[in-house]
């Protein structure tokens, strides 16, 4: 059988085969991509917006951050945690939640308004990997409607991909959802944004790297696909397809 895409209005209809063989036909006219993995190597998460973030807290953190933040170390001792003890400027406790590599919505929105000052700078540009600004053209092209959903704040989403060596990307993205929208491995997250897509969820996609979310995006009716970077943390995939390019979708 045929394993490649062939263009339809109002989306690329996907007939199964090599690859999709788990599929029956059906036709795919929403993509939601994970970043970290996916569209981004975790080298430029960990290993340069981490540490960025990490040595800019003092000067970019304000009133509206530290009260976000107190109601966080509250919730914190109050679940058996041990944050490092509170004060006016916590900075100690914000370095304890990156080293728990917590997914805070008060962290995220922080750490969204540090990059927002390094991306300004110049000291910052995104990144992504070379198949994702040809494929995202393609995608568009097509008629897709393309969304983001990470774990880092939409205000960090929007920089990075419009800052990125191949320019700005935000132009084919409709969307953006972040730790506001519920946990990346509940399904009801991925329930809530299917209603966003003006289709079916059967009809939309769910890239990333990590299968627990995709566990997740499959019991709410999306289809799945297992991300293969290089870098990547090893992952079981179960019965998701795996794929290592973004040119494996859609000619």
């Amino acid at each position: 059988m045929d394993s490649g895409l062939f263009q339809q209005r109002g989306g690329i209809k996907i007939r199964a085969g090599l690859f999709w063989s788990r599929f029956r036909s059906f036709t795919m006219k929403g993509i939601l991509l994970d970043i970290e993995g996916t569209t981004t190597p975790i080298s430029f998460v960990y290993d340069v917006l981490f540490p960025y973030a990490r040595a800019h807290v003092s000067e970019n953190i304000g009133a509206e951050d530290i009260a976000a933040l107190r109601l966080s170390h509250e919730e914190d001792l109050r679940n058996g945690f041990s944050p490092p003890a509170w004060t006016e400027t916590p900075v100690a406790y914000v370095h304890w939640l990156m080293d728990q590599d917590r997914k805070s919505t008060a962290l995220k929105n922080l750490q969204g308004k540090i990059w927002l000052s390094g991306y300004e700078s110049g000291a910052l540009h995104g990144e992504v990997f070379e198949d994702v600004p040809s494929a995202f053209a393609r995608w568009h092209e097509a008629g897709i409607d393309v969304r983001i959903y990470s774990s880092g704040s939409r205000l960090a989403q929007k920089l990075l991909f419009s800052s990125t060596h191949s320019g700005d990307l935000t132009k084919f993205l409709n969307g953006y959802f972040d730790t506001t929208t519920g946990p990346k491995t509940e399904a009801e997250s991925y329930v809530v944004i299917g209603r966003a897509f003006r289709c079916e969820p059967g009809e939309i996609l769910f890239l990333s790297d990590v299968v627990r979310e995709l566990d997740a995006a499959r019991t709410s009716g999306m289809q799945t696909a297992l991300c293969v970077r290089p870098g990547n943390h090893p992952q079981l995939p179960g019965t998701h397809r795996t794929i290592s390019s973004f040119e494996e979708i859609g000619d």
